[in-house]
């Protein structure tokens, strides 16, 4: 891991390592940070969160390799317990739908309705998936708070390269509550793992970002 840089404190800037080895898809690093996140003292139930919505970020394929390799060191939680958080049935529908958009609402800020507008131009099930099954079913769960799941959103969201989404979750980690510091930090971390040019449009965009919202 890099010298420590001013932002983070030490078990979020191990965890948010993690996510961008989940992104990058390097299991050798990913397997190194998260005997690095243990040894930081980072909470395992704050990694099996990370993972979980990282399926949202980078897809399945990623997210359950990445999955793979952690239970490799870390036991499966028992269902039921409190390890394992609360359980993904559907029968809490409604209580997702209301969850989802007040954390949604919390990420997105003013720009939340467009968010909403343009993905019903996209198609009429995006919404419901988006506010419902993201934000209400999986970010909105207890175990991580949202300021930690959205500068890991934000990490795996800046190795895999979609400006339009980056520019989103540059703003929602500012809105979830994190410093114009904590992203640099973040930033610097996702710049390991990522090329030149790529790391160039990513910086621009934060400066952009960071020029409108402070």
């Amino acid at each position: 891991m890099p010298d420590r840089a001013p932002g983070l404190d030490s078990q979020t800037r191990a965890l948010v390592y993690v996510a961008v080895a989940v992104a990058s898809g390097d299991t050798v690093a990913l397997r190194q940070r998260l005997v690095a996140a243990d040894a930081a003292r980072v909470s395992s139930r704050w990694i099996d969160e990370v993972l979980l919505q990282s399926l949202l970020n980078v897809g399945y394929a990623l997210g359950l390799q990445a999955f793979g390799v952690w239970r490799e060191l870390s036991p499966t939680p028992v269902p039921g317990s409190a390890d394992a958080g609360e359980p993904l049935a559907h029968e809490t529908w409604r209580d997702w739908a209301e969850r989802g958009a007040r954390v949604c609402r919390d990420v997105y800020g003013r720009t939340y309705h467009k968010l909403l507008v343009n993905l019903r131009g996209l198609h009429p099930a995006l919404e419901a998936l988006v506010v419902v099954d993201a934000y209400g079913k999986l970010i909105g769960r207890d175990g991580l708070d949202l300021k930690r799941r959205e500068l890991c959103t934000l990490a795996e969201i800046a190795v895999i390269d979609t400006p339009r989404q980056l520019h989103a979750h540059l703003r929602g980690a500012l809105n979830a509550g994190s410093t114009a510091e904590e992203v640099d930090d973040v930033l610097a971390l996702v710049e390991n793992d990522i090329d030149a040019e790529q790391a160039g449009r990513m910086w621009d965009l934060w400066a952009d970002v960071r020029g409108r919202k402070l």
